[in-house]
């Protein structure tokens, strides 16, 4: 993301933390927030309880590599046997001095086969591949806000449409009711079209119930209560045409999706893994060091011990952790495979809805249009009848949905191409 979009979003994160007052309505010459797309997408990232969830699991992995690089712990021993009960004959400075047995040492484990640099290492691979997924559920979270964010587009275009068709068509009402005071038309086909207008106010219903909840789903992704609940959205929601190269495309993917980087990063955490079993393999040595005091004399005693590698040499482990690499290397292939399907299939996505759009944008939304004039202007001049003139003002109604759904679909195909290319800036 460039520096400019992501200081956009800090600035208005910031608003967020510093002034609620303003974003909840509760300034009156602010008003509501309206937030932009880009400003929505860096919230998300900011404010998302499941991706702030889930970037804990870097923070758990960092842990673990300080576990991973711990050094074994000394142990510290020491007995004092053969205590007496009772007072001892000559008293207890002579009995602890003469007749007491105190034993004290240490013992610590020296590992052997690099076993420490082995846990290190194999500890941040892992770290590498959490934190290469964790950038993919950015990705993926991108893409949902972007999706929601053109769904509220759609419904509020929805809206306009509903209030333009409601009003269009109530002037048709008010002009077929002066008919029928003049007795223009007869009173069963004013009431027909009266009847019509429930329809026009249903679409405006349903319309603003539909919008208010693609906001109430892109409020849920941006974080709940990091916005308030009146926000709005701003944006162009129009065709936008967009040209772009295939193979471009793919290879972009294959250089930014981080699913396939995790993949690769797998294979080396793979191997990471099996060094470790190997030297966990090696047997450790133990070293200790101990001091007696024993009927007045004083002794010093060393020993060393190290398991005979006889039967357990961590060979199953070392195994499967050499399948594991194989299994590590399908998967990049499968993830690859994966991206360049992903890329093709949201290309001839794109490349379809664009058609579709062409196709009501050079035909169908004029002819939709002008049907619906001329049905009008015979019907009101009683050159035209009632039937006709319902049937083109609902083809009109119908065409001018199917065409919003249709700019919803195109630029929802553009962000889908975002996603599975792994980027916002496409080539």
């Amino acid at each position: 993301m460039s520096s400019m979009k992501r200081a956009s979003g800090v600035s208005l994160i910031a608003v967020v933390c510093l002034h609620p007052g303003t974003l909840r309505g509760q300034n009156a010459t602010q008003g509501p927030v309206t937030i932009t797309l880009d400003q929505a997408i860096e919230l998300a990232l900011q404010q998302n309880h499941s991706l702030l969830a889930n970037r804990t699991n870097v923070q758990q992995n960092l842990a673990q590599e300080v576990t991973a690089n711990l050094r074994p712990n000394p142990t510290l021993f020491a007995d004092w046997a053969y205590l007496p009960l009772t007072t001892p004959d000559g008293g207890w400075g002579a009995y602890l001095h003469d007749l007491s047995e105190i034993d004290a040492g240490m013992s610590y484990t020296i590992e052997r086969g690099g076993k420490r640099a082995r846990r290190l290492q194999a500890a941040k691979d892992t770290t590498t591949v959490t934190r290469s997924q964790v950038v993919d559920n950015e990705r993926t979270l991108t893409y949902q806000v972007a999706s929601d964010f053109i769904n509220v587009q759609l419904a509020s275009s929805m809206v306009d449409l509903a209030q333009q068709n409601l009003k269009s068509f109530q002037d048709t009402v008010d002009v077929a009711q002066n008919q029928y005071r003049a007795g223009g038309i007869s009173e069963n086909d004013f009431q027909k079209i009266k009847l019509q207008l429930m329809q026009f106010e249903t679409d405006l219903e349903t319309a603003r119930l539909t919008r208010a909840q693609a906001l109430s789903d892109l409020r849920q992704q941006l974080g709940y209560e990091s916005i308030p609940a009146d926000f709005d959205v701003s944006g162009v929601f129009e065709y936008q045409p967009l040209a772009v190269n295939l193979d471009q495309l793919q290879a972009k993917a294959l250089d930014n999706r981080p699913d396939l980087r995790a993949a690769v990063q797998g294979i080396t955490a793979a191997k990471s893994q099996l060094e470790l079993a190997k030297a966990n393999g090696k047997q450790d040595l133990g070293v200790t060091g101990n001091y007696s005091h024993v009927n007045a004399g004083n002794r010093v005693t060393f020993a060393v011990n190290i398991p005979l590698p006889i039967f357990d040499r961590n060979q199953g482990e070392i195994a499967r952790t050499q399948v594991a690499i194989t299994q590590a290397r399908q998967q990049e292939a499968a993830a690859r495979g994966q991206v360049l399907t992903d890329v093709k299939q949201a290309y001839d996505a794109l490349a379809s809805s664009d058609r579709v759009a062409q196709m009501f944008r050079t035909t169908y939304l004029d002819v939709a249009q002008r049907s619906r004039d001329i049905s009008e202007y015979s019907y009101r001049r009683g050159a035209g009848t009632l039937l006709d003139f319902l049937d083109a003002e609902r083809s009109y109604r119908a065409t001018q949905l199917a065409y919003r759904q249709a700019i919803a679909t195109y630029m929802t195909a553009i962000e889908q191409l975002r996603q599975v290319v792994g980027t916002r800036s496409l080539p």
